[in-house]
């Protein structure tokens, strides 16, 4: 594999020596290809170190799945919409007045689109609605942007971007519904793999593609509940899933593609985003059978949450971190996650770009500049 680093014959990651990755995140990748059942493991460019499995990459199995190593956001993942607001509106104060109070808006009609779509996805969970239309904590966002730049002139306008409004990204997943599941699983087999066939597959099989579909709605009414707050209007571009598990085909062989913060190259045109002090950046996947049909999910974490406040908060005030050097603003009240959460904790978002680009694994389509970055108002759930 071009631009790579391959660890031995199952085991490879799609970064340049330009890239910093923890020798940890290697490490676990490695111990993750050596499960019963596992063929292939490739590490993306965003690759860092999670609990016991990296972060950043796409593993495939046989005639097993892996629940522990999809973990609890079952569906996180990310979806930009082209909203109607015209740049020459979009005046930071303003902005941030509109948005106060965005998650707590309890609307009649959002109720009836909860039911329309449970209804038409077949989801029976009701004890996490009062999660739905919220971001979340961690890295999850919804942010106000706009075009910076754009590469591919007929791409970008075969997707119906207006440049002259702003877009929104929606990176969030399926809240607590996706926990109750994994914690359901752990309390029975703890890390163990599931094989194929069981009854204890099926049910955690069904429950699965239920988190995916809650995750989606989720990602809707929050945008739904931006563009109520910001009284405009907006149209979905795209929406995929990056943490889940897919029966896929490779290499002649049928089994589970399970996706640990990786995106699919296989549903069209999507969003990698920056920290919220960087540019996100449009792609069209290319050829990336070589990279497990995934891409990065994102710049990737540098530092470990925990660690972040100890290393800034000499440097950096609450205040100073709710405006970035990009002349963007963060809405965040939780002190924790702001640290957390700061642009210094985060890789370049052009590194990982560029080293996809070098192994031929996608086209650049557009740079997006961030204009306003929701976290929380609050202390976080997850």
């Amino acid at each position: 594999m071009e631009h790579s680093i391959t660890t031995s014959d199952c085991v490879a990651v799609v970064a340049s020596k330009k890239t910093w990755i923890e020798q940890l995140a290697i490490d676990q990748l490695t111990y993750t290809s050596s499960l019963p059942g596992m063929h292939y493991c490739v590490g993306m460019p965003d690759l860092h170190p999670g609990r016991t499995y990296p972060v950043g990459a796409a593993f495939f199995a046989t005639e097993q799945i892996y629940p522990a190593l999809i973990g609890n956001d079952i569906g996180c993942g990310m979806s930009l919409y082209q909203t109607s607001m015209p740049l020459r509106k979009a005046k930071l104060d303003k902005l941030a007045k509109s948005l106060k109070g965005v998650e707590q808006q309890c609307l009649k009609h959002l109720d009836e689109y909860i039911d329309a779509f449970k209804k038409d996805h077949q989801l029976h969970t009701s004890s996490f609605d009062h999660k739905l239309g919220t971001v979340g904590g961690g890295n999850h966002f919804a942010e106000l942007q706009r075009v910076e730049e754009i590469y591919d002139a007929a791409l970008y306008q075969a997707l119906g971007l207006d440049k002259s409004c702003l877009q929104l990204l929606v990176h969030t997943g399926s809240r607590g519904f996706g926990q109750s599941i994994l914690l359901a699983y752990q309390s029975q087999f703890q890390t163990q793999s599931l094989r194929c066939g069981t009854h204890e597959f099926n049910t955690y099989w069904q429950q699965h593609q239920q988190a995916l579909a809650y995750a989606q709605l989720n990602r809707e009414l929050v945008a739904e509940k931006f563009m109520l707050a910001l009284k405009t209007k907006s149209e979905m571009l795209l929406d995929v899933h990056h943490n889940f598990i897919e029966k896929i085909e490779y290499k002649g062989i049928t089994g589970y593609l399970h996706r640990k913060g990786a995106t699919p190259s296989t549903q069209g045109v999507v969003m990698i985003p920056g920290s919220r002090g960087d540019f996100s950046y449009l792609i069209q996947p290319l050829d990336a059978e070589k990279s497990l049909f995934s891409l990065a999910h994102g710049a990737g974490r540098k530092w470990k949450r925990g660690a972040c406040k100890a290393r800034l908060d000499q440097r950096y005030s609450m205040q100073d971190l709710q405006t970035t050097s990009l002349g963007s603003r963060v809405i965040c009240q939780d002190k924790t996650l702001i640290y957390d959460e700061a642009p210094e904790a985060y890789k370049s978002c052009a590194q990982i770009i560029e080293d996809m680009v070098d192994a031929k694994l996608i086209r650049v389509i557009a740079k997006f500049r961030p204009v306003m970055t929701y976290k929380t108002e609050g202390s976080c759930g997850s």
